[in-house]
């Protein structure tokens, strides 16, 4: 079975984790598309959603899905989306498609975080997919500087401006043998917006698309 059909089974499978009358926040990225699609499919069973991206926003609305405001709700009774990786305490690294800060708002409004991957995604450590950072432009020199200190190769990825009109810059080489420690190292750097670790807000429920079908882990 492809990695594509994976993330639409695994998107799929979600689906039975919204309950009628549901504020649903909505992730971003390939896994999180196909959970829309299915999404559509209960459109008129649900209050609405919120989004974690203009791009996400984009496919809800072709759908005629409601998207309201994130300063409109006070919060969501769940809230879906993938990951770049996920270890076995649900804690994962996001922002591959560089709509972390928008994602770790979304999740922090969130009752039930439920994060769908395919099972190339699940890890035993943490560190192999680069850490994204996301960061005013200005100080994207110094935080580069402050982050090669942690023992990774921050490289500025070239040409991304985010959702919010910042950069990214992403660590390589790093090996996160303490995930709530660095994310809140990271998060203290004057300058960094926020990083990709999500340890503090890790997921609920993490459903995983293998060959022999959906694997839940809690």
């Amino acid at each position: 079975m492809g990695q594509d059909q994976l993330k639409k089974e695994v998107g799929w499978s979600a689906l039975k984790y919204v309950k009628p009358g549901s504020l649903v926040g909505v992730g971003t990225g390939s896994t999180a598309a196909h959970f829309i699609d299915a999404l559509a499919t209960i459109k008129h069973q649900i209050i609405g959603t919120v989004s974690s991206s203009e791009s996400s926003t984009k496919k809800l609305k072709s759908y005629g899905i409601p998207v309201l405001d994130c300063n409109s709700v006070d919060s969501l009774d769940i809230y879906v989306d993938g990951a770049d990786e996920i270890n076995h305490h649900l804690q994962m690294i996001k922002g591959g498609g560089a709509a972390l800060t928008r994602e770790k708002v979304v999740s922090a409004l969130a009752k039930q975080f439920i994060c769908i991957v395919d099972e190339s995604k699940v890890v035993d450590i943490l560190g192999k997919f680069p850490l994204p950072i996301e960061v005013i432009p200005m100080a994207r020199s110094y935080v580069a500087r402050e982050l090669f200190k942690l023992g990774g190769k921050p490289i500025y990825r070239q040409g991304v401006v985010t959702d919010n009109g910042n950069v990214i810059l992403d660590i390589h080489d790093l090996v996160i043998n303490e995930p709530m420690a660095l994310e809140n190292r990271i998060n203290s750097i004057p300058g960094v917006v926020t990083v990709g670790l999500f340890a503090n807000r890790r997921a609920n429920i993490a459903l995983v698309g293998t060959s022999t079908g959906v694997k839940e882990m809690k």
